[in-house]
């Protein structure tokens, strides 16, 4: 139980949990370096289709471990660059669901965003809390919230530090839905499921196309979706779910 990560696979769904509780699983160094090296694993893993990230009840991750920077200078900071591990995560082709229950702040709240979908307890807390310790966020905090909220709803909680309820952060379009406190997890996994149920090579284009938005304009994202979309021709998976449906049956998606 001394592990920061635990994970296991159900079917062909894998669940990843950290695990610091006595620190609201604090994102230290080896926490990160054990996580990306378990995502990673997991993506090159054949029977895994969909990963869910979870956290405990009380929270999902209430920020980067502070002691682990507190005396930290520039060039400590610039030459260590531990930020730029974050790449990797975003590298993950599989589709991440987030299970989020209480604090979700500061680096938890840019590692639920890092993932593909969030789903939240009721109890959850949103927020990048780190102007309240004299810096800001470094993780893709002041880029992936404001195009997730906008803007102004950004700005405001980047600048004053405040934490959104789960309800707030649904409204805003943060979250893709809020559940009971003792179903988050269960609803992550059968969200999982679902999508695992579909083909695996369609899902990873179709999130990669979905996070081209970021990077392209709409004339070029939309060439770059259609070129997607016309490899899929090429897959077993493709001739199978289009066969299924003209017989009337449940496609059986090979990955491939």
């Amino acid at each position: 139980m001394n592990e920061p990560i635990l994970s296991e696979v159900k079917g062909h769904v894998a669940i990843v949990t950290l695990n610091r509780p006595d620190v609201l699983n604090a994102l230290s160094v080896e926490l990160m370096d054990k996580l990306i090296a378990v995502l990673e694993g997991f993506d090159r893993d054949a029977n895994v289709r969909v990963i869910v990230l979870a956290g405990s009840e009380k929270a999902f991750a209430a920020g980067a471990d502070i002691g682990d920077m507190a005396e930290a200078s520039f060039l400590d900071m610039y030459e260590r660059n531990n930020l730029a591990r974050w790449t990797r995560i975003k590298q993950v082709r599989k589709p991440i669901i987030a299970a989020v229950s209480g604090f979700c702040l500061g680096g938890g709240c840019e590692l639920a965003m890092h993932c593909d979908m969030i789903v939240a307890s009721e109890s959850a807390q949103f927020g990048q809390p780190e102007i309240n310790i004299g810096v800001m966020p470094g993780a893709g905090g002041t880029q992936r919230l404001t195009r997730a909220i906008g803007k102004f709803r950004a700005m405001e909680l980047i600048l004053t530090g405040r934490f959104i309820p789960a309800a707030e952060a649904y409204e805003a379009g943060l979250v893709t839905k809020v559940v009971a406190k003792e179903q988050f997890l269960a609803e992550a996994i059968r969200l999982a499921e679902t999508i695992a149920s579909k083909s695996p090579v369609a899902a990873r284009l179709a999130k990669e196309a979905v996070l081209a938005v970021d990077e392209l304009g709409l004339t070029p994202g939309l060439d770059y979706e259609r070129k997607l979309f016309y490899s899929l021709f090429a897959t077993f998976d493709q001739k199978e779910g289009m066969k299924a449906f003209l017989e009337k049956r449940k496609p059986r998606f090979e990955g491939k």
